[in-house]
């Protein structure tokens, strides 16, 4: 090569030698693209990926079950036969959780848990544009007997575009899996909000229990907390120890839960309530950053709502982003049990895409 350089202009076997090289090149580069595509999955829901497979759903719901579950999921239409009596419109979601040993519903009948509730920027907006979730249009897909997603179109404000699977494992955990892509640059303050309700029927206990630490002492051992809020929107979210983010937002921001930070922090991304001697447990993936959140009578009287919320900073419009988490609906027997439960199940989503 080198004595090719030195003489002038290249020999003709230099400059095939040169093509024969580009040529190697380009085809590595190929085949390694190629790899990296098939390494790299694509979306996990018809939102991204068109291979899944899908049908509509001719009513508004879909019974799942099974396991010990019985779950209803039902888009954001009214409904009221004998499957779901007086659901209201505007909750989407798991409308129904039973168990065999608890048939009674543990959400409140009317209204929903694992309930899409708001997309935000941390700006004033009205109440049609703050609670879109509820008011755009969505499509209920079957994907096989234990799995539904719930499709909305690019929302008329937030112009953004989701998909949400929930799937009913063989013990009865319900997985959700939530993806959407900003499809316009609308947030102000360069961040997309996303929240999500579920809303309990009368509970024996409002509160939610999760290992944490005082705020103001970060660094102290971890020990049990029992999450209470004396009302809407004071100290209603729990952040993780390590959460030190800051998204702006104008000061009479309308939705209190988001922003009102609670006096604990968590330090595994998990958390549960009872109800009826059952157990409601959330477990995250530490990757989504999630944060906990709280009301003692956000489903009304007697109705406490145990949520969550992540935010999405910095978004690209075009870029798919993915939530996962597991919500798991077992008898209660202590603590300790909810630890080893979450345990497991946060291994086991540390293992998703």
């Amino acid at each position: 090569m080198l004595s090719h350089l030195r003489s002038g202009l290249p020999s003709r076997s230099f400059v095939m030698s040169l093509i024969v090289w580009g040529l190697g090149v380009w085809l590595l580069g190929q085949s390694m693209a190629a790899a990296q595509e098939a390494i790299s999955p694509p979306g996990v829901t018809t939102l991204a990926n068109p291979q899944v497979a899908y049908r509509k759903s001719e009513k508004p719901y879909v019974i799942l079950q099974r396991g010990p579950i019985r779950a209803v999921v039902v888009d954001n239409s009214a409904v009221n036969d004998e499957v779901l009596p007086g659901h209201r419109d505007g909750y989407s979601g798991v409308a129904h959780l039973s168990h065999r040993k608890q048939p009674r519903t543990l959400f409140v009948p009317a209204y929903a848990g694992l309930n899409f509730e708001h997309i935000h920027d941390g700006t004033r907006q009205g109440q049609d544009r703050l609670f879109e979730p509820r008011r755009a249009p969505m499509q209920l897909r079957i994907i096989d007997r234990h799995t539904v997603e719930l499709y909305q179109a690019p929302t008329p404000t937030w112009h953004l575009e989701s998909a949400t699977r929930y799937q009913l494992l063989p013990d009865g955990t319900i997985q959700m899996t939530f993806e959407c892509i900003p499809r316009k640059a609308v947030f102000r303050h360069g961040y997309v909000g996303l929240f999500w309700a579920s809303y309990i029927h009368q509970p024996e206990q409002k509160e939610i229990h999760f290992l944490g630490v005082p705020a103001t002492k970060p660094q102290a051992s971890p020990r049990w907390i029992t999450g209470r809020t004396p009302r809407h929107g004071v100290w209603s979210s729990h952040l993780a120890r390590g959460d030190q983010r800051r998204f702006p937002h104008e000061e009479d921001f309308p939705l209190s839960l988001v922003f009102n930070r609670s006096q604990y922090r968590y330090i595994e991304p998990w958390y549960y309530g009872r109800c009826r001697g059952m157990a409601l447990l959330f477990v995250f993936r530490p990757r989504d950053q999630i944060r906990f959140a709280q009301s003692p009578s956000g489903g009304g009287r007697g109705n406490p709502a145990w949520d969550f919320q992540c935010f999405i900073r910095p978004y690209q419009v075009g870029q798919l982003y993915r939530l996962v988490m597991r919500a798991v609906y077992v008898p209660y027997e202590s603590p300790e049990q909810m630890q080893r439960l979450a345990r497991r199940h946060l291994k086991e989503l540390q293992r998703l895409p």
